[in-house]
């Protein structure tokens, strides 16, 4: 399966900070619009949510700003899942732009699948689930996901 590409933006002009650079909290403005295409794709689009009542809470993310990214730079948001369980799903969201073969910024997140009349965690639909193992089933042949699971910490050593 090619990269499954999520969300594809322009970085705009509201989005940059004094040094031309996209500022850090649009880095998950994108991550956050690519979440929301990948419910779209396993059954949780509007329609869905709305009839099921059902959609996806984050409850962690990290994201790893790797290199610069300017006014006007066209984007885009490949996806994957790393895996899932009844009520979770574990992605990975990696921006990149044309004539640029290393990852722009990286970012891990846990989503927890709920119901909003709760709101209290549920487990996925058959249809969601079967959604999701078909994503996994088709992302086996890429390359694992660079900046998963990592650690931030200071190196606590006496200088």
């Amino acid at each position: 399966m090619p990269a499954l590409i999520t969300y594809r933006t322009p970085v705009l002009e509201d989005w940059v900070d004094y040094n031309g650079h996209l500022r850090d909290a649009f880095y998950l403005l994108i991550f956050s619009y690519a979440t929301d295409a990948l419910m779209e794709r396993i059954g949780l689009d509007a329609d869905s949510r709305g009839h099921s009542g059902n959609s996806l809470f984050t409850l962690e993310a990290h994201i790893n700003y790797l290199h610069e990214v300017k006014l006007g730079t066209e984007v885009w948001v490949q996806t994957q899942v790393i895996g899932f369980d009844r009520k979770r799903l574990h992605i990975y969201h990696s921006l990149h732009r044309a004539g640029f073969d290393e990852v722009l910024a990286a970012s891990e997140q846990m989503q927890l699948h709920v119901d909003l009349a709760g709101p209290k965690s549920t487990p996925f639909s058959e249809r969601s689930g079967g959604l999701l193992q078909e994503l996994v089933d088709g992302q086996q042949d890429r390359h694992p996901a660079e900046f998963v699971s990592r650690v931030m910490s200071l190196n606590t050593r006496p200088r």
